[in-house]
């Protein structure tokens, strides 16, 4: 009898205790939820990393030393080259609208364009007087709101701060132990270890890859749009690559905020030829080729159907902001990865019985 209570009270305390590790871990995931994304973004810097970690603990044999090398150098460097774009990227963006201001006086070539085109726009009930005010008062607009951006970005940093905070720390953690947290969550996971294994590293595979992916696609836009630059005459066309570059993070319509721009300092220069053949290589090369070939096809699976991976990229953005372009790749992925396990599983079930 005392047996069967002991059994019975061994069921209980192991069922209770099951129920508080439940407790914890959503206790966990919902006071790290608000850092969630710098968390995770972090995690998958430090996959796409691990190659580099683990040259220089061969080279020096210090895990821990090797790991603040990596995680330090790669903050230092990407917070180096988005603060000198981002001022770089303010200065031209200002200087770019008071010349659009200026070319829209009296006068002035775009006016003058507009004036000579009146005929054709009149054709489609579009008022040349109105556009150019319109135009005009937008390039104001930009030149003289460029504090209150500024402004902007600083009340937000504190928030980018903590963010970054967790990501940097994030990084250290999974390039020193990684291996001994998918110990640890094979033990406390309550789908069978190897499950879990499979489950971690399709995490770890697929995150190297949308980051890779986002990575090489951004170059790719930036290469093609100097090329565009380049041939149509706008001035530094490798700055304005790289900043289409940064702006492919989001698709299709984040190099719009560069090519637009520059068809417009074209059309102000008096270049409508050269700014109509900027915008359609913008259109078909830097944002059809790249946005609808190449990151599908870095970002995608090959076991993945084509409308998962675009419904991943565009629904990650919508959900996420611009870290779903990472976020939803790497849960589509997984969420993938577990319906063909239950599928396998199901199937070897259905053998055995």
């Amino acid at each position: 009898m005392r047996s069967h209570y002991d059994t019975v009270g061994k069921v209980n305390s192991r069922s209770a205790l099951g129920w508080l590790a439940v407790g914890a871990w959503v206790a966990i995931i919902w006071l790290a939820l608000p850092f969630a994304t710098g968390i995770l973004l972090g995690t998958l810097m430090a996959f796409t990393l691990e190659p580099v970690y683990a040259a220089l603990v061969r080279r020096t044999d210090r895990p821990v030393a090797a790991s603040l090398i990596t995680t330090i150098t790669a903050t230092l460097i990407i917070l180096g080259a988005l603060s000198a774009f981002a001022t770089r990227f303010v200065t031209q963006v200002v200087a770019l609208a008071n010349s659009l201001r200026q070319q829209l006086h009296t006068g002035g070539p775009l006016n003058s364009w507009l004036d000579a085109a009146s005929s054709w726009l009149d054709r489609f009930g579009i008022s040349v007087a109105s556009l150019t005010a319109q135009l005009e008062a937008g390039a104001t607009a930009i030149a003289s709101r460029s504090a209150v951006i500024a402004g902007s970005v600083a009340s937000g940093a504190f928030t980018v701060i903590l963010e970054l905070f967790f990501a940097v720390l994030a990084m250290h953690l999974v390039l020193r132990y990684w291996p001994r947290m998918i110990a640890g969550m094979v033990v406390l996971s309550p789908l069978h270890p190897e499950h879990t294994r499979e489950l971690l590293a399709e995490f770890r595979r697929v995150g190297r890859l949308t980051v890779m992916g986002t990575i090489i696609t951004g170059v790719a836009q930036g290469l093609l749009a100097t090329i565009g630059f380049w041939m149509t005459g706008v001035p530094e066309p490798i700055f304005f690559g790289i900043a289409t570059a940064l702006a492919s993070l989001i698709p299709a319509v984040g190099t719009l905020l560069v090519l637009v721009p520059a068809g417009l300092y074209l059309f102000a220069n008096g270049h409508p030829a050269k700014a109509i053949i900027e915008l359609a290589w913008g259109a078909l090369c830097v944002v059809g080729l790249s946005d609808y070939v190449i990151r599908p096809r870095l970002v995608g699976d090959e076991g993945m159907p084509a409308v998962l991976v675009f419904v991943a990229l565009f629904g990650g953005l919508k959900a996420f902001g611009l870290p779903g372009l990472i976020v939803g790749p790497v849960l589509m992925a997984l969420a993938v990865a577990v319906l063909r396990l239950y599928s396998a599983d199901q199937r070897q079930h259905h053998r055995e019985a």
